[in-house]
């Protein structure tokens, strides 16, 4: 199997658990799977076999851009990196929902949130502590 078939593999393997996220947070299977952070794990461990079978002979490394680019022209290691924002990005997500769950945050709002941390990682994340610090507000200070 080649970087690239695993890479289309797993963009594809992520996407049923963002749309349980979205679709069915309260469902059992999300709970399950998803806010467990079970989904995440899986991949995480497709990530140390790639981790550990590729970085020995990697060039490059983290202490200088160069170095960086270096190691990522490795197609293996760039598919490591990517598994690794998919699984971290995931977890992100599982976090915003049970966090909007128990904060009150409507679920109309977390969906944007979500959506952004699906694809641009951070700026979801950021996006989300906006969304709940302005319904925090809206609420009031004593929950209501």
């Amino acid at each position: 199997m080649t970087a690239e078939t695993l890479f289309q593999v797993a963009s594809g393997a992520i996407v049923p658990g963002w749309l349980l996220l979205v679709l069915a947070p309260r469902a059992r299977i999300t709970e399950r799977a998803v806010l467990s952070g079970l989904y995440s794990l899986a991949f995480a461990a497709a990530y140390l076999v790639l981790i550990v079978t590729f970085v020995p002979s990697a060039a490059g490394g983290f202490s200088s851009l160069a170095g960086v680019s270096r190691f990522f022209a490795n197609p293996w290691l760039l598919l490591a990196g990517w598994i690794h924002y998919l699984a971290f990005d995931l977890f992100v997500g599982a976090w915003e929902t049970r966090d909007a769950a128990d904060r009150g945050v409507p679920h109309l709002v977390l969906v944007p949130c979500l959506v952004l941390t699906f694809l641009f990682g951070p700026i979801g994340l950021l996006a989300y502590f906006g969304a709940r610090a302005t319904a925090a507000k809206r609420r009031g200070p004593n929950g209501a």
